[in-house]
């Protein structure tokens, strides 16, 4: 496992600031780790509970802000859905909701990447979510569920800190 410090201090302001500054700590962190590069060889130092921690952050960011759709035209479907992240919340993580809600979403996902894969413009990008409607009760669930399931994240960071960093007292 990548060793991905930590300082005290900061994890404690970001836990006093909510469950997502608590979170992004923690993936700020792995990124910076890595240097900002999710390669296969940079994904072969992390744990599983590292990675996973890694897709939450962008599902979540690229959802929030723009639903599937914009999280497969930016690119990120085959981190999604061809690696093992619903497995991986599921199992590692107990969350049995997210986890189907990724499989429905990557059955979309097989039918549709290659047309919302393409490079568009702005105009043709909006036209997607016109053009796919099926990815809107996905976002929607995401949406309705997201607070909730950031919560549980976060428990199961702040219970199992020692499989996403090290935490360093200041003077360490």
């Amino acid at each position: 496992m990548k060793q991905v410090i930590i300082q005290d201090e900061k994890l404690r302001r970001a836990a006093s600031e909510g469950m997502d500054a608590f979170l992004q700590v923690f993936i700020d962190a792995t990124n910076e780790s890595i240097g900002g590069k999710l390669t296969e060889e940079t994904m072969a130092e992390l744990s599983a509970d590292q990675i996973t921690l890694l897709a939450w952050g962008i599902l979540h960011e690229e959802v929030t802000d723009g639903g599937f759709v914009q999280l497969i035209h930016n690119g990120y479907g085959p981190f999604i859905f061809k690696n093992p992240f619903a497995k991986a919340v599921k199992q590692l993580w107990g969350m049995r909701q997210l986890s189907k809600l990724i499989y429905s979403a990557h059955t979309l996902y097989e039918k549709y990447h290659t047309e919302i894969e393409r490079d568009c413009t702005d105009e043709e990008f909006m036209a997607l979510f016109e053009r796919y409607p099926e990815f809107e009760d996905i976002d929607d669930e995401f949406i309705e569920n997201e607070e909730a399931w950031t919560g549980e994240i976060a428990r199961y960071v702040d219970e199992h800190i020692e499989c996403f960093a090290e935490i360093a007292r200041t003077g360490e």
